[in-house]
């Protein structure tokens, strides 16, 4: 929902009803995953996607359907039949789809979860999409750390679904809960998606220079919460970085270490140290190969100030393990050149980390495209 929240929010926001269409399950190799969504609004107007393509076409007029009942739906789609013209998916897979009228009365607490999301504060939103009793279907609950809005039908509903859903929202992962009609857990019936909007990753860049800056660009738009700190402060200014979201003027290692004990880094978090001076990435990288939730740590330079940075590694105390952690150099084999090109390969090495591919090419590879998560 994340991706059509500014044109949900100006339906709700006039008083009408959009058509909110949002993946709920996928199976073998979906194009988009659960949580994914299209808003179709009153005008007819389309925002987001479901499955890049595939079954847009059918998903507008269910769409259409549901915001003129007033009636939520689950729908399935699958394998296409070219033979029989039936709407599917032509990379195989299998989504469900569920799709439901969003207005000021169905979903009051629509502009509360859009401020939660701006202003980075956890939140999920859970939602009843199969039960035996059909004005259950559609009820929402809206959960944060340490609250709660709305109700799925009951008191007992709630508090399982609430407890299931903030370990949801701790994992960042969306998905589908089962219980019994009332909430009973190990139980059938009821079928809650629980989207979770965890705050953006983290992005934090040592070294305010021109790869810097293209890294930043690259890793905005990947969704990424961008932070560029260095301890030069001719060099790390705001117009610099224009795509970071903030700019620090601090020794790398020291303002590390503050973000690992002020709470701020998580296992989303990706470090990349891009300073080329062993006096700052000697000393970040010992404080970040120590921290053990960190998901990403790369760092850029040749092969030769490679090995002399593990060996200063070593000498400091670190560990074949913790140097194992280590992405030296940065990035994937592209053969890049440019700023651009480099940030470009950085950026393909994490996603290829987070979702556990071999940077291969495509045509080079059987099975699956789509990792599992």
């Amino acid at each position: 929902m994340r991706d059509v929240l500014d044109e949900l929010l100006a339906v709700w926001r006039s008083g009408e009803t959009a058509g909110l269409s949002t993946v709920v399950r996928t199976m073998q190799s979906a194009p988009r995953p659960p949580g994914a969504a299209m808003v179709v609004g009153p005008d007819g107007a389309v925002a987001g996607s479901v499955s890049g393509g595939c079954v847009e076409a059918a998903v507008y007029e269910v769409a259409n359907d549901v915001v003129a009942s007033g009636v939520p739906e689950l729908q399935r789609y699958g394998i296409s039949d070219d033979d029989a013209f039936t709407v599917g998916l032509t990379c195989g897979g299998t989504i469900d789809v569920f799709t439901e009228p969003v207005s000021r009365e169905t979903f009051p607490q629509l502009q509360q979860v859009a401020d939660d999301i701006a202003a980075h504060r956890p939140v999920a939103v859970a939602t009843v999409i199969v039960h035996p009793d059909p004005k259950r279907v559609g009820l929402r609950l809206v959960v944060g750390r340490d609250s709660r809005h709305g109700s799925l039908g009951s008191s007992r509903t709630d508090d399982a679904v609430t407890d299931d859903a903030r370990g949801l929202l701790l994992a960042g992962r969306s998905g589908v809960l089962t219980y019994g009609a009332d909430g009973q857990r190990q139980e059938s019936g009821m079928e809650v998606f629980v989207c979770s909007h965890a705050p953006r990753p983290k992005m934090l860049v040592f070294g305010a220079i021109d790869f810097a800056s293209a890294l930043a660009r690259q890793a905005t738009f990947l969704g990424y919460r961008v932070t560029v700190c260095d301890a030069r402060p001719v060099f790390a200014t705001a117009a610099r970085f224009p795509a970071a979201e903030e700019v620090v003027v601090d020794w790398p290692d020291r303002y590390l270490r503050a973000q690992a004990e002020q709470g701020e880094i998580d296992s989303r978090t990706a470090v990349c140290v891009l300073t080329h001076d062993p006096k700052f990435d000697v000393p970040v990288l010992e404080v970040a190969l120590r921290l053990p939730e960190l998901d990403y740590i790369g760092v850029m330079g040749s092969r030769r100030t490679h090995h002399d940075r593990v060996r200063r590694l070593r000498e400091a105390g670190l560990t074949d393990k913790e140097l194992a952690r280590l992405s030296s150099p940065i990035g994937l084999d592209l053969g890049a050149r440019t700023p651009e090109e480099t940030a470009v390969s950085i950026a393909a090495e994490i996603i290829a980390r987070r979702w556990g591919g071999d940077g291969r090419p495509l045509s080079q590879t059987d099975g699956r495209i789509h990792h599992p998560a």
